[in-house]
Order: C-alpha cells, then sequence, then structure tokens
C-alpha cells in the first residue's frame, strides 16, 4: 500500500504541517520539539555509523594507495562541484537582480535579531584553524561531542592501522562489522519517526515566520530554488551522464531521503540511510565512509548557491554597487569561508556574515533581511547538498573504476528491495539487508 511508503508518509506530514502551522500558529511553534527529537535521535547514531563504515572499508582496502586516490578525486569532485555552484549563483543573481528597487537603508535595520550570527562569525576560524582543528586533542571528547570531521579523521588512521595488522586485527575488523550491523538496526527504528519530524518543522517554520514573510521575499527565494533545480538537472545531470547512471532514476532511488530532509532542512537526518542506500546501489564501503560523510563539510553546493545569491541580494537592496572584479572576490571568500563553517549552528548566516564582514563592502546588516525566509531557503540547500553527496559517492567510484554497475541498475530498478515474498520467487534480499552484509571485497585493483 501507498501510504506504507515513508516518502509518502513525509509528504503527508508537510502538508499537515503546513495547514497547523496556518490554523494554530502559537500551537504549531510548540511542534518544534518533534523535529529537535528527531534530529537528535539521527545525531545519537551518526558517530558510530560513520566511523565504522570508514574504519571497516579502509580495512578491507589491498593497499594504500587506494585510499590516497579516493581521498584526493572525493576532494577534486567536491572543489569542482562547489565551485560551479557558486558561479552559477552568481549568474542568475546578476540576470533576475531580486534586490533591485528595495533601496533600503542599512541605518534603519534592527540588527539584534542577527547579533548571535554576527557574533559567531568574529569568533570563526579561519581555514589554518580549520584544517588543525580537524586533528581530534581527544578521542572521546570528539564522539562526545559528534565531531564528524576528527571522527573520519580518527577513523581513517585506525582502519589503516587494521589493515596491517594481519590476523590480530581480524577480531576487531569481525566485532565491527556485528557492531555496525546492530547500529543500522537502531537507525531502520528511528527513520519510523521521520514524518513526526517533518510535521514538526514544518509546523514551526510556518508558525513561526507565516506564509506572509514567504511571499514578501518571494524573488529571491525563487531565485535559490531555481538555481538549485538547475544546478541538479544541468551539473549533476552532466556528472551523472559522464558517470554512465541516469539522473532521474537514480534521485527517484533515493527519493526518501530527499523528503525527510526536505522536510527536517538537515542533511544529518538520513546520512546513515543514504550511506546503506549507496551501498545497495554498488558503491564500495570504502568509498562511500569517505565521501558522504566528507561532503557534510566539503561539498555543500545547495550552500554555495544561497551564499552568493544572499550576498548579492544584500548588495542590491542597499543599492551597494559591486564591480565584476568584487563580485568575484566575494566568490573566493567564500570559497574558504564556507570551509571553515562546519558545525556551526545557524551555518549559513554565520558564513555570510563572515564574509561580508571580511569583504567590508556589503553592509552586514542587511542579513536582517534574509531572517524571515531563511528557514524557507534551508529546505533548497538541504536538499541540494544531499542530492550532491549521493551523486558523488557514485561519481567517485565510476571514476575509481569500483562501481559495481550490475548492483546499481538493480537498485534503480528496485529490485534490491523487493522482498522474497513480492518477488515471488527466490529469495531477494531486502536493502537493509545487503546494507548490512559483510563489508564488500576490496576496491579493485588499478592496472
Amino acid at each position: 500500500m501507498i501510504f506504507k511508503k515513508l516518502y509518502v508518509q513525509v509528504l503527508l506530514a508537510i502538508v499537515a504541517g503546513v495547514i497547523v502551522g496556518l490554523a494554530s500558529p502559537a500551537f504549531a511553534v510548540e511542534l518544534k520539539v518533534f523535529s529537535d527529537v528527531f534530529i537528535r535521535l539521527i545525531r545519537m547514531v551518526l558517530a558510530p555509523v560513520i566511523f565504522c563504515t570508514v574504519v571497516l572499508g579502509i580495512a578491507k582496502m589491498e593497499n594504500m594507495k587506494e585510499l590516497g586516490r579516493v581521498g584526493l578525486k572525493s576532494i577534486i569532485y567536491f572543489e569542482v562541484a562547489s565551485t560551479l555552484a557558486l558561479l552559477i549563483g552568481l549568474l542568475v543573481v546578476n540576470v533576475v537582480h531580486p534586490g533591485v528597487g528595495m533601496n533600503v537603508d542599512p541605518a534603519t535595520l534592527d540588527t539584534k535579531a542577527i547579533a548571535t550570527f554576527t557574533a559567531a562569525a568574529k569568533k570563526q576560524d579561519g581555514v589554518i584553524d580549520f584544517f588543525v582543528h580537524m586533528i581530534p586533542v581527544s578521542v572521546t571528547e570528539s564522539f562526545a561531542t559528534g565531531d564528524i570531521l576528527q571522527i573520519l579523521f580518527f577513523g581513517v588512521f585506525f582502519g589503516i592501522a587494521l589493515s596491517q595488522g594481519g590476523r590480530a586485527a581480524t577480531p576487531v575488523i569481525q566485532f565491527m562489522d556485528s557492531f555496525l550491523h546492530a547500529v543500522f538496526g537502531i537507525v531502520r527504528m528511528v527513520m519510523k519517526f521521520a514524518p513526526l519530524g517533518a510535521l514538526g518543522a514544518m509546523a514551526f517554520t510556518v508558525g513561526r515566520y507565516g506564509i506572509s514573510s514567504l511571499f514578501s521575499l518571494g524573488q529571491v527565494l525563487l531565485c535559490v530554488y531555481i538555481t538549485c533545480a538547475l544546478f541538479v538537472v544541468i551539473i549533476f545531470g552532466a556528472a551523472a551522464r559522464v558517470s554512465g547512471f541516469p539522473l532521474w532514476r537514480f534521485l527517484k532511488y533515493i527519493k526518501e531521503e530527499i523528503f525527510t530532509v526536505a522536510g527536517t532542512c538537515s542533511s544529518e537526518s538520513v546520512l546513515p540511510q543514504l550511506m546503506q542506500k549507496m551501498e545497495v546501489a554498488g558503491v564500495p564501503k570504502s568509498v562511500v565512509g569517505l565521501v558522504i560523510p566528507g561532503g557534510l563539510t566539503f561539498n555543500a553546493d545547495g550552500s554555495a548557491i544561497y551564499f552568493t545569491i544572499g550576498a548579492m541580494f544584500i548588495a542590491q537592496a542597499t543599492n551597494t554597487p559591486l564591480s565584476i572584479f568584487e563580485q568575484l572576490t566575494i566568490l573566493g571568500v567564500l570559497m574558504l569561508t564556507s570551509k571553515g563553517s562546519a558545525g556551526v549552528a545557524g551555518a549559513g548566516f554565520v558564513t555570510l556574515a563572515a564574509t561580508l564582514a571580511a569583504m567590508d563592502k556589503v553592509p552586514v546588516a542587511g542579513l536582517v533581511l534574509l531572517l524571515g525566509v531563511d528557514r524557507f531557503m534551508a529546505e533548497a540547500r538541504s536538499v541540494t547538498n544531499t542530492i550532491g553527496n549521493a551523486v558523488g559517492a557514485l561519481v567517485v567510484a565510476a571514476w575509481e573504476g569500483c562501481l559495481d554497475r550490475d548492483k546499481l541498475e538493480s537498485a534503480l530498478r528496485g529490485e534490491s528491495e523487493l522482498s522474497s515474498v513480492e518477488a515471488g520467487g527466490a529469495p531477494v534480499p531486502a536493502i537493509n539487508e545487503i546494507a548490512l552484509a559483510p563489508v564488500h571485497a576490496p576496491l579493485a585493483s588499478k592496472a
């Protein structure tokens, strides 16, 4: 039955959230607790999922050259995609001019609402500090605080150590295999609450900000949504074509994750489930473990689009003239500041505040103009980021020559999700059974 499908439940929950937000705004705001609880449940399992996946993937590699190749290709893909996102955002905002005609005087803006974000921007670390922060002072502290980048860093070293440990490392690998199996069992239970989390998040958004805030700045909002859609169709479509898989069928394959992210405005909310699905689709565990978690920090395509459109919108709205050189300079600063904003609450506002303050050209006070619709734009950002990470895993695997095409085609046809009863014959493993099987074979050796 269609109503038993998770993505349908999430979609209905989003609609219900909008209705509740319009009917009873005060009550709707209180429902945010459902979204908060769901996100906390997901974050509860993020650290063990990422750590075990990375460690097991690397431990099964034949040699460390494969790790270096996968890591380098991931970074290249992330940087190319993010740069294209920044450029496309800059192009669209210069064509549409969403802020022209608003004639806002920065001196008249009440900046109390953004004081938290501007204060955080002043404390934001530079690029060098960002890379130093990747190295954990204490591993237990990294797990306790959920610092994904530090967990990833330690996981890579731990995986290398196990790969060189010989027979002595076998019991550890087997234990981590079993432990990861249990953690994914928790993930399956947690995902049943995704519709409730989506309902709470959407009800809060409409109840707090109202539909009027959506219409009042509809043009810049439309800019972000259209640009994200174009980026998915054109850039991700081209990457998919080059890598040899159909983008539309792949998007249908991860539709549950897309709807969940749209409802919760959090890429983290589907990270464990997305990692499972990518393994089912033929991406080796080692590639999944590096690309998907790493993408949370390095591959923010939707956020990059928002950054350029947001900065240029404020400049246009406040009648701040910017030459082409100054616009490209903003783009260059964003390429750096966006990398340093990982893990900061309200990262979008913090990054924009840090960039505008560094430029000392566009008034930081203009951030107030985006405050009312930022929550609505977060949906487009998060969905685009999630699609970018998933496509990136397939692209890197295809580039590395280790993508299992047969498993990918089977997953895209939906065969990997059939139960033995639905198959009407020989048992077909369910998606979670495939994902939780022992770690994949090592990456194919290069000639």
